[in-house]
């Protein structure tokens, strides 16, 4: 009976590829999205100001670094929780992929999160006389809040690594 459960536990980590597949869908919508953000960029590129290019370009970053974060969680997902990807021999397989932990995982996600929280406070400080100070201010406590996470994420794992060799 033991072995039964533990096979039906075991083949429940199916039950997260929806999840993976659900995210790459997400990516494709983001390519839909940033598509038609380029190609507004580039007709209204004579007649834009400096400000609304420079707005354009971030979201256009923005977009690129959420869409990564997405691959990321969506190849690290499966292969720690599903199952390992077989394209061991492919020429264009990421170096990380198949070494990232949990751990490795957290950092990677928390890093893009703080690349897009400052990609986000650089498109508000260009149009900052629209917001109140109250705005701005927790705005950039939202971003700082994200930045000391992920510094605590780092010392966190530093510990236990620490931790672990003695």
């Amino acid at each position: 009976m033991e072995k039964k459960i533990e096979a039906v536990i075991f083949q429940g980590r199916w039950l997260l590829a929806p999840f993976f597949i659900g995210l790459f869908v997400a990516i494709i919508i983001l390519l839909i999205k940033f598509t038609k953000s380029l190609y507004l960029m580039v007709l209204t590129a004579f007649t834009a100001s400096s400000e609304e290019t420079i707005i354009n370009i971030l979201t256009l970053v923005d977009t690129a670094l959420l869409a990564g974060l997405l691959l990321i969680i969506i190849f690290s997902g499966y292969e720690n929780f599903v199952s390992k990807l077989d394209i061991d021999d492919h020429e264009d397989r990421p170096s990380w992929m198949g070494k990232v932990g949990f751990s490795g995982l957290k950092q990677k996600l928390i890093g893009a999160i703080v690349a897009i929280s400052a990609v986000e406070l650089l498109k508000l400080f260009i149009h900052a006389e629209a917001l109140t100070e109250a705005q701005i201010f927790w705005k950039i406590m939202v971003h700082l809040t994200f930045v000391i996470s992920g510094v605590l994420f780092a010392l966190t794992d530093y510990i236990v690594e620490k931790a672990k060799s003695h």
